[in-house]
């Protein structure tokens, strides 16, 4: 083959362009187009694949090589590909006259647009097509990861036919685990195997990030070069999200060691990570067809969704382990004034949650210590290299004398540490021990031994008998649920620290049942996400023809349920704009040509409960204007009217024109079901659609229990120059009458201050001053004293209670702000007018400035908040 090869070294692996191979595998060819669809480049083995006479020339017109009517379905899927990481499929397409049917990946590869083919199954496509269903269904019921993990493998090797299936799981060192298997009986067992890093290099591992799917047909298959090499930019062809590419010559002998003839890898992502892979081996060439492939593909990505659940539900109940410790914690150290002297009942509370063999506290000068643990004098010279990590972020190592030199005389007895610290400055730690093991890893061969004796090159090792490796010094790992544990014990340690210092035991015992009431409130919120998106999927099968459809418009519509919830939960679950919504979801369609869109009325909040419907409502309306409205060509507009009317009721009018003559459709899809009886269905309110010859056309009412009205209307001359947001707001310079000269900000946060600083300054205070210590507040009133001041409550390690008795004595107005506890009941004693519970944002602060009036209330009607409202 003449594609490039390279001189490989020990670290080839990791430098080697995979992407930029040069070639595909033979089973599927390659074009490679320009912008005005004339040939660029392409595989030498397209003629054969397509029945062409020749192979196609650089330069030809791809109207001369295919149906018209083919073009037609290359180029709207081409125009269907929303980023550059997308690849749009097609199967069953007949390309040219006396061409084979073929199943088509289009994608975009720098500025060329790349169309990969291969044969089309036409006898199993609609049996692939069906699998998708069952297979999630026999995934659903399970409750238990390890029992996901074997009956998944077990899914996809019955679905796919491969000798072995692996489920690969990625620890944090980058090594490797195989966590389930399912496998011919006549093949020796690899679970429970490790493998190291090196296996699958960083490139590799970036690389499937991007592109979730990788198939080899045959190891000993010769590749088909893509020619030419490189392009007149010098550059070979960039093949990161192909389908067909050639593997590189490591790999491939890598897999030739094993035993290895085909193999099939799938990406399992994690909130944008690789959590790991399900890796298949056959001992035989073997090429599933690209509509089961794809099939594989959608069942790991539900794979991931329920492997999400799962976790989710574990993070639940680890998190009433931790209220649990919480609570008894806060009942058993009521009215103390120190943690050391509590230590034997921390350490009997911690010992099933976190298995350990010593513990440490350390808590005002004062040190006890219990097990294997390190005595005073070696303690205390970890603290000064301790006090460098930040001062609210675990350390945990279970080798800490490899971070730290100075724990390496007790290191025989107190190898691991989890170090807690439980406050600021100066820093006071709880630390759980662990004692050195002697470990054994199982790898799958000797991981050390990347180079075969007397080879000029790279080459994989060949044996993967098992190997085990004894690992001496260091303790057994720290788990991540165990570091949830311990950062749920670092919050409550402070929280009982506050509580001993303040003397607010009742402030405390309320803020943990509104932390319940939270945490109740949230998990009945996402099991409801979860049930709406099992309805969508459902729901929507019917809507699409084939599966990268489905994929298409599942995802379009979770996506907006998203986007909705991150507008309202942005505001701690309050209302949120209704422009915020339209501005989301048509910025896609329209870039720069603002022109194109006007929304023009009333500006309006819509409150948690309809949002995520009227989310779905424009959504489908939008997705229904790009492919077949006003928003498919460049000549088209869309006008939205906005307006509440005399009872109160929000109406929202829907104009499209200017695009391609719209038809009534022929069948109602789920996507018009959504868009018809949403509103009238959950809101108790009205749409009216019509299909006129112009464009569409629609008018909704959403009952006024569902909006609040803001002052401020939005109208098109907002959009047009970029002068404004299409949010409406009280963000915008105005003039603003009584607000105070000189304003005095007290807060340690270095970044909240500076926020705070500039919000006041574009409500149009003149001077503000910025102080984070008590000292420099006490020093600023003195030089100049303000006019009004906002103060946190709690300054690091000390209490601002001084400067508000300045303030105070001086008669100067001020609001304490606070993120710890309800300090309501003692406003009067502390002289403060209002609280204010952080986070907290330009609407509380502009609430805050605005000059009292007779009688409690604000100057413009906001009362101040009482001691039962105000919350911290």
């Amino acid at each position: 083959m003449n594609y490039r090869e390279q001189t490989p070294d020990l670290t080839e692996c990791d430098r080697e362009p995979i992407h930029q191979i040069g070639a595909v595998q033979p089973f599927g060819g390659l074009l490679a187009l320009t912008s005005d669809w004339l040939v660029a480049r392409r595989s030498t083995n397209c003629a054969e694949l397509l029945s062409l006479d020749e192979l196609p020339a650089i330069g030809t017109p791809l109207g001369q090589l295919f149906y018209p009517s083919a073009v037609t379905q290359l180029r709207e899927a081409l125009a269907r590909i929303g980023s550059n990481n997308e690849v749009e499929r097609l199967f069953g397409v007949r390309l040219n006259s006396g061409g084979p049917l073929v199943d088509c990946a289009i994608h975009c590869s720098g500025e060329l647009f790349v169309i990969e083919f291969e044969p089309h199954a036409a006898d199993e496509y609609r049996e692939h097509v069906s699998m998708i269903a069952p297979a999630v269904a026999r995934l659903e019921p399970i409750k238990d990861i390890q029992a996901l993990f074997d009956e998944a493998v077990t899914v996809v090797k019955s679905m796919l036919g491969y000798d072995r299936v692996m489920l690969y799981r990625f620890h944090h060192d980058l090594s490797g685990e195989v966590v389930a298997e399912a496998r011919e009986e006549n093949l020796e067992p690899f679970f429970g195997l490790r493998y190291p890093a090196t296996d699958i290099p960083a490139q590799a591992r970036e690389l499937f990030k991007r592109n979730r799917f990788r198939v080899i047909a045959d190891i000993e298959d010769e590749a088909a070069p893509i020619e030419p090499e490189l392009g007149i930019d010098g550059k070979p062809l960039d093949l990161s999200l192909s389908v067909l590419r050639a593997s590189s010559p490591v790999h491939l002998h890598y897999l030739a060691n094993m035993g290895v003839k085909a193999s099939m890898t799938i990406a399992i992502i994690r909130n944008d990570k690789l959590w790991g892979l399900f890796a298949c081996h056959h001992y035989a060439p073997k090429c599933p067809p690209f509509s089961l492939r794809t099939v594989a593909e959608m069942f790991s990505q539900m794979f991931s969704l329920m492997l999400d659940r799962l976790l989710i539900d574990r993070s639940e109940k680890l998190r009433g382990e931790g209220r649990k410790l919480h609570d008894q914690l806060m009942m058993r150290l009521a009215g103390d004034t120190s943690l050391a002297t509590h230590l034997p009942m921390i350490e009997q509370m911690l010992v099933d949650l976190v298995p350990h063999d010593g513990i440490s506290i350390y808590f005002e000068g004062d040190y006890r210590s219990e097990g294997d643990a390190p005595d005073e004098e070696q303690f205390l010279a970890l603290i000064p290299p301790m006090s460098g990590s930040p001062t609210s972020a675990l350390v945990a190592s279970d080798a800490l004398a490899d971070r730290i030199p100075q724990a390496k005389p007790f290191a025989d007895r107190a190898a691991g540490a989890l170090v807690v610290p439980v406050s600021r400055s100066p820093r006071d730690y709880l630390v759980l021990w662990r004692k050195p093991l002697t470990q054994k890893v199982r790898w799958a061969g000797n991981p050390a031994k990347a180079v075969e004796p007397g080879e000029s090159r790279l080459m994989p090792r060949s044996s993967f008998a098992e190997w085990g490796e004894t690992v001496e010094g260091r303790s057994e790992r720290w788990s991540d649920d165990e570091l949830v544990i311990a950062e749920g014990l670092r919050v409550t340690l402070l929280e009982i620290m506050l509580r001993m210092t303040d003397e607010v035991a009742r402030e405390r015992k309320r803020a943990q049942e509104q932390q319940e009431l939270l945490i109740a409130e949230l998990n009945h919120r996402v099991r409801n996400i979860l049930n709406l998106i099992r309805s969508l999927v459902a729901q929507s099968q019917d809507d699409a023809m084939n599966i990268s459809e489905f994929a298409k418009i599942i995802g379009g519509r979770i996506g907006a349920l998203a986007s909705a919830h991150d507008n309202i939960t942005r505001e701690n679950w309050s209302p949120a704009p209704l422009s915020t919504l339209f501005e989301s979801e048509i910025a896609a369609y329209i870039g720069e040509k603002k022109e194109r869109f006007a929304l023009d009325g009333d500006e309006v909040l819509i409150k948690p409960d309809a949002y995520t419907v009227l989310a779905l409502v424009i959504h489908e309306l939008v997705t229904n204007s790009a492919k077949y409205g006003s928003l498919c060509d460049n000549s088209g507009r869309l006008d939205v009217g906005v307006n509440v009317n005399k009872a109160g009721d929000l109406e929202i009018k829907w104009r499209e024109t200017g695009g391609p003559p719209v038809k009534p459709p022929k069948r109602r899809g789920f996507g018009s079901t959504i868009i018809e009886r949403s509103i009238p269905f959950e809101l108790k309110g009205d749409a009216d659609l019509r299909f006129k010859l112009s464009g569409l056309e629609g008018d909704f009412l959403v009952p006024s229990r569902y909006i609040e009205r803001i002052e401020r209307a939005v109208t098109p001359e907002d959009n047009e120059d970029g002068s404004e947001s299409m949010i409406a707001g009280t963000n915008g310079k105005t003039e603003r009458e009584g607000l105070p000269e000189h304003v005095l900000v007290v807060e340690d946060s270095m970044i909240i201050a500076l926020d705070t600083e500039d919000n006041l300054k574009e409500l149009g205070v003149k001077s503000v001053a910025v102080e984070g210590t008590v000292q420099g507040a006490l020093k600023a009133i003195a030089d100049r004293e303000p006019d009004f001041a906002l103060v946190d409550f709690n300054l690091g390690a000390e209490s601002s209670v001084p400067v508000a008795e300045a303030l105070k004595k001086r008669g100067i107005r001020f609001a304490l702000a606070t993120g710890y506890s309800e300090l309501s009941e003692n406003l009067d004693e502390l002289g403060a007018v209002a609280l204010v519970r952080k986070p907290y944002g330009i609407e509380e602060i502009e609430a805050l400035l605005r000059p009292k009036e007779p009688g409690g209330s604000t100057a413009e009607g906001g009362e101040e908040p009482s001691a039962d409202q105000a919350s911290a």
